[in-house]
């Protein structure tokens, strides 16, 4: 799983600019077997870490990679009552600020998400941090 990531990173590094006109933005592209009925969001972070994360995660979902970061895709609305790390960049509608990412994982499942609680606990972990999340207000009957 890693070395094919690897080499499909390697393929990433000798990209060249985007030339979409968007500044620099892309809207990731899912494989056409996946089925995303939960829309998609898209989690980035730094490439330094992008290998661990991945090698301690339960399940991975799609991932791209560019030079800079690599995008885990999520369902829509994962960042609703977490506090990403600032390291992190959030992408509603999996619309990144990337050049040319591509594809480096792709799951065996037909669903293309990594599950984002998971998720967001292993970055605040390789970032650092301690996780926290906005506090919800039940009131009790």
């Amino acid at each position: 799983m890693l070395r094919n990531a690897l080499s499909r990173l390697r393929g990433a590094h000798r990209s060249r600019p985007s030339e979409d006109g968007r500044g620099g933005r892309v809207q990731l592209s899912l494989p056409p077997s996946m089925s995303a009925s939960l829309g998609c969001d898209a989690v980035g972070v730094p490439a330094r870490h992008g290998f661990r994360l991945m090698s301690h995660l339960p399940r991975t979902g799609c991932v791209f990679a560019d030079a800079d970061r690599w995008w885990w895709i999520v369902p829509a609305g994962s960042d609703l009552d977490l506090d990403w790390p600032e390291q992190v960049m959030y992408a509603r509608g999996a619309d990144v600020p990337a050049v040319r990412p591509r594809l480096i994982h792709s799951p065996d499942s037909l669903t293309p998400y990594t599950p984002p609680i998971p998720l967001f606990l292993m970055v605040c972990q390789v970032a650092g941090v301690v996780p926290t999340w906005a506090r919800s207000v039940v009131s009790a009957p």
